[in-house]
């Protein structure tokens, strides 16, 4: 069984600093700026899908129980950004959802077991952010919750088997918390 690289079809749109997600479908999904594209591995091929309402890099995405992807966050030319969009791969469709308390890129975001997604950290108003968000799909909003100890940005997080996140790393930090 040959493990290396192999090339594949060409990308529509040159991109940076993008997102991808695996569907439940088995394509990849791939989106930067308002364009997206999807990767399907059995016919080793792009094919472009919906546009995004806001251009995005530097963002987070999450694949929710229901299938969609969730981006969240932005930095466009200028500044961060609150602004979230859900997926929605049965009708290649985009549609905005609730925004962030606070814009931010270079932020961790992760599905829990209940079901909601936890965005930690990453950079927003110019400075290291400690403070985490909690994304309810059932009402599209975001709330505030507990602020780590320490600023973080571009660092990892875990689901642990207890349902607790950890996280760790990111830039200028070396330290790590269990939640």
């Amino acid at each position: 069984m040959y493990l290396g690289w192999t090339t594949t079809g060409r990308m529509y749109y040159v991109r940076e600093w993008h997102i991808a997600s695996v569907l439940t479908s088995g394509k990849d999904f791939c989106d930067r700026l308002t364009s997206t594209e999807l990767y399907d591995p059995s016919t080793r091929m792009w094919t472009t899908t919906g546009h995004m309402k806001y251009g995005r890099q530097w963002h987070a995405e999450s694949i929710l129980r229901n299938g969609k992807v969730l981006a969240i966050g932005r930095m466009d030319d200028k500044s961060h950004l609150k602004s979230t969009e859900l997926y929605d791969p049965s009708r290649g469709t985009w549609t905005t959802t609730g925004d962030l308390n606070i814009p931010r890129n270079g932020h961790t975001v992760f599905l829990l077991t209940n079901g909601k997604v936890l965005v930690t950290g990453g950079i927003g108003k110019g400075r290291r952010l400690n403070s985490n968000e909690l994304y309810d799909l059932s009402s599209g909003t975001w709330i505030t919750t507990g602020s780590m100890n320490y600023p973080r940005d571009y660092h990892t997080a875990s689901v642990l088997k207890n349902g607790k996140v950890l996280v760790s790393g990111g830039e200028c930090v070396w330290s790590f918390k269990y939640y």
